[in-house]
């Protein structure tokens, strides 16, 4: 095995409402709405991706927001909760501002590290934790301070249906370490700062569904486009059927099903979300491949219009 993953590049998941996915994810979280386009397999459905000011591989949470969603069930073959990384010192704001949102918090403890666990409007699991690594967010929203925002993934917990098969993946596939191991969890690392922390519960979950409120895939870095296809090499010599190399306009990507049940993509760094628009107006109109402009009335037409703004805290 010669190569390796930096770690996350982005996780994407399910939603209904989609103004209600911007209000909690830019309004609460505070992360920057960095592109709005569409499914580009079901141009009917938007794809909203939310990370920091550039939109860096490691930030990056992506939905396609249906109103017409089932509500899905977290389960095994899933990410069963995306980890978000803050600042040291930063819990308290953070424990502060969801509760003065309503959105309820739990306090648990993983590896000697302190988490706030919660979900989103949806249902979705998600975590802080504070760490030193990783370079702070630059981007600064809804009374959230550059020192205190979200820098991006810490990583995330690995719901699966065969864990000896996902953590066979993660360490001689993908290319983390395993570097802890208690009665609950193993904890696998990469050698990337952010998004580098990956938790497997060892007990078999049993299967989860589709639908609103849980993740589809998660995406995982290749340096470029010539390592991409190596990667594909790889996965194939390791015995799973990826897909052909697909161009996602702002990454190119390939998929595969590993063992465990879990929907795994390999996404490239480059180009990135400046490719179609400057870096100063991320995410402020629908952009489109060029393939689908010529429809452009006609799938806006069908979208449900959302905005970016400012959200009052529901308890003072």
């Amino acid at each position: 095995m010669t190569l390796r993953t930096a770690g996350i590049h982005h996780i994407t998941a399910f939603a209904s409402n989609p103004q209600a996915n911007v209000d909690f994810y830019a309004g609460v979280l505070g992360l920057r709405l960095v592109k709005r386009t569409i499914n580009f397999d079901a141009p009917e459905v938007y794809h909203l991706y939310f990370g920091n000011e550039a939109g860096s591989p490691g930030t990056i949470i992506t939905f396609f927001p249906w109103p017409q969603a089932r509500r899905g069930r977290i389960g095994g073959g899933q990410v069963g909760i995306t980890t978000y990384v803050v600042p040291q010192g930063s819990l308290g704001f953070w424990e502060s501002r969801l509760e003065g949102f309503g959105v309820p918090v739990k306090k648990v403890t993983r590896f000697s590290e302190n988490y706030l666990q919660f979900t989103d409007n949806e249902g979705l699991g998600l975590e802080l934790v504070e760490r030193e690594e990783g370079p702070n967010s630059g981007w600064s929203f809804g009374g959230i301070p550059a020192d205190k925002a979200i820098k991006g993934f810490g990583g995330a917990v690995l719901f699966s249906v065969n864990p000896k098969r996902t953590m066979d993946a993660l360490e001689h596939l993908l290319g983390l370490s395993k570097v802890a191991e208690d009665v609950a969890y193993a904890r696998y690392r990469s050698f990337g700062d952010i998004g580098n922390v990956i938790d497997v519960p060892l007990s078999a979950m049993n299967g989860g569904s589709d639908g609103a409120g849980t993740v589809h895939h998660i995406a995982w870095r290749a340096h470029d486009f010539e390592q991409h296809a190596e990667w594909r090499n790889s996965v194939e010599k390791y015995g799973y059927r990826p897909t052909p190399i697909v161009d996602r306009q702002y990454f190119n990507a390939l998929y595969f099903r590993e063992a465990g049940g879990i929907l795994f993509e390999i996404a490239t760094d480059p180009p990135g979300f400046a490719l179609d628009e400057p870096a100063d107006a991320l995410g402020e109109k629908l952009m489109l491949p060029e393939w689908f402009e010529p429809h452009r009335s006609q799938i806006e037409a069908n979208l449900l219009p959302i905005e970016v703004r400012v959200l009052e805290e529901k308890q003072k």
